[in-house]
C-alpha cells in the first residue's frame, strides 16, 4: 500500500518541484551574481562582496531604500487601520443602506489597473491644489496616501475572511458578561483576529514597497522610491548594486517571515494549550 502510494505520488512532488524551480531559480541565479567581482552581471571572475560596499556608499540608494521603507511603513500601518474598520463594517453591521456600494468600492482598488488608479489620484491632487492650496507639491505625502487608498483594499479583504470565520457566540458571551461593544472589540475580538491582521500589515507593506507605477504618478521632485531608482537604473545597464540590494530584500522578507510564523505558531499553540486546560477542568 505505501508503494501504491509513493508510485502515485510522485508526479505531484515533480510538479511542486519544478514549480517552485520556475519560480525561485531566477532569485537564486540573482543571488549568487550578487556575490560576483566582475562589472558584468552574467560573467563570473570570482568571488567578492565589494558590490555590496559600493550599494551602501550610493547615497541616492540608501535614499531611496529609507524612504520607501517609510512610506511602506506608514502606509501598512494606516491601511490595516481602516481596512479593519471596513471588514468590520461591512460583516458585522448586517445590511444598511449603500452596503453594496460600498463593499463595490472597498474591491475596486483590486482589480483597477494601476494607470488608471495612479492617473486619477494624481487628477486627484492637482485639483485639490489648485481649489484650497492641498497638498502644495507632490512628495512623500501623496505617495503615503495613494499607497494606503489601494493597500486597504487588501487587508479588508484578508480580515473580512477572518472576522467571517470568528464565532460570534464568543462576543456575545462577552456583552453578558456587562462588556460593552468597544470592550469586546478590542478584548475579544482583535486578538483573535490578529494574525490577520498581521497578514494584512505584512501583504500591504509588500505592496507599498514593490510598488512602481502609482508612485510614479504621485511623487514629485525629492521622493524618488525605491523601484523608481532600480528601474531607472536598469533601463541604463543591470549593475550589480542592484543584485546585492535585491539580495538583501530577499533575505530580510524571508527573515521577517519566518519570524511571523514562528510567532503565530507558538500563539496558536499556547491558545490550543489553554483550550486542553480549560476542558480538562
Amino acid at each position: 500500500m505505501a508503494n501504491t502510494q509513493t508510485k502515485a505520488g510522485w508526479p505531484s512532488w515533480l510538479i511542486l518541484g519544478l514549480g517552485f524551480l520556475f519560480l525561485y531559480l531566477p532569485i537564486f541565479v540573482l543571488m549568487f551574481y550578487s556575490f560576483n567581482e566582475s562589472r558584468l552581471v552574467t560573467v563570473w571572475a570570482g568571488f567578492s562582496t565589494k558590490w555590496y560596499g559600493e550599494l551602501f556608499r550610493d547615497d541616492q540608494m540608501m535614499g531611496a531604500v529609507w524612504m520607501s521603507l517609510k512610506i511602506a511603513f506608514l502606509s501598512a500601518t494606516m491601511a490595516v487601520a481602516l481596512g479593519t474598520m471596513a471588514s468590520v463594517a461591512l460583516v458585522r453591521f448586517g445590511r444598511f443602506r449603500g452596503k453594496t456600494v460600498f463593499t463595490a468600492m472597498m474591491t475596486a482598488p483590486l482589480v483597477m489597473p494601476e494607470v488608471i488608479t495612479g492617473l486619477s489620484l494624481l487628477l486627484l491632487f492637482v485639483t485639490l491644489a489648485q481649489m484650497i492650496g492641498w497638498p502644495a507639491e507632490r512628495g512623500m505625502l501623496t505617495i503615503w496616501i495613494a499607497h494606503t487608498t489601494f493597500n486597504m483594499a487588501y487587508v479588508a479583504v484578508v480580515v473580512s475572511a477572518r472576522l467571517r470565520e470568528l464565532d460570534k457566540s464568543l462576543e456575545e458571551a462577552a456583552m453578558d458578561l456587562g462588556a460593552n461593544r468597544l470592550a469586546v472589540f478590542f478584548k475579544v475580538t482583535l486578538p483573535i483576529v490578529a494574525p490577520a491582521l498581521f497578514s494584512g500589515w505584512l501583504l500591504a507593506f509588500t505592496l507599498s514597497l514593490d510598488d512602481l507605477v502609482i508612485a510614479s504618478f504621485v511623487s514629485g521632485p525629492g521622493s524618488t522610491t525605491l523601484p523608481m531608482v532600480v528601474f531607472s537604473s536598469v533601463r541604463l545597464g543591470v549593475s550589480p548594486k542592484i543584485n546585492a540590494l535585491a539580495t538583501i530584500l530577499v533575505l530580510s522578507v524571508a527573515a521577517v517571515s519566518l519570524l511571523g510564523w514562528w510567532l503565530m505558531r507558538r500563539k496558536e499553540l499556547q491558545r490550543q494549550k489553554e483550550m486542553r486546560a480549560a476542558y480538562a477542568s
